[in-house]
């Protein structure tokens, strides 16, 4: 039985606001991506950042298809060794399938918590599945490769390349016709 993988890149573009034992992180964060125990990759130390480190380091991963998170890690490295900053889970689902195709570029930005569970700090990614099926033009306007066909979206740029635009559904919990 053949196990299909895809490919993750991921940019790991900066953190805000890190702290251990509530003082601010003065420098040396780094991050480790993992998808499993022996599946894992690091980024460069930031040296200069402090709580708001910024490192812009891009990692690919091979995300096994049965993987349902992603785990970021935020360490950092000290005169007394490295101490856990923070972890954000990352679930799958947030950049395969559902509303945007997966083969874009999405940038997300995740809640970390230190070990004992409190919130410290958020850590901001951008992400894409590498899928040479068919690009994302053509994958948001489900013109199945033939993105000119059908014309779906919003234009961006003013080029006529069509993307995907996802929000979330709002309920003012009034009837509609209650207000005029």
């Amino acid at each position: 039985m053949e196990t299909k993988s895809r490919t993750l890149e991921i940019t790991v573009l900066s953190a805000e606001d890190l702290r251990i034992d509530n003082k601010p992180v003065k420098k040396n964060a780094y991050v480790v991506v993992s998808v499993d125990p022996f599946n894992n990759k690091a980024t460069k130390v930031d040296g200069e950042g402090g709580s708001y480190p910024s490192w812009n380091d891009k990692l690919v991963v091979e995300i096994p298809s049965q993987t349902r998170f992603v785990t970021l890690l935020v360490k950092c490295k000290g005169s007394r060794g490295e101490k856990t900053v923070g972890l954000a889970r990352i679930p799958v689902t947030d950049f395969v399938g559902g509303y945007s195709p997966a083969a874009c570029l999405q940038f997300l930005s995740y809640r970390l918590r230190d070990p004992k569970g409190l919130k410290n700090g958020i850590i901001n990614v951008s992400l894409r599945v590498k899928e040479p099926l068919q690009d994302c033009s053509s994958q948001a306007a489900g013109g199945g490769g033939n993105a000119a066909a059908i014309e779906m979206g919003i234009p961006i740029d003013g080029r006529r390349d069509y993307g995907v635009v996802t929000g979330i559904p709002i309920w003012t919990g009034y009837p509609s016709n209650s207000l005029y």
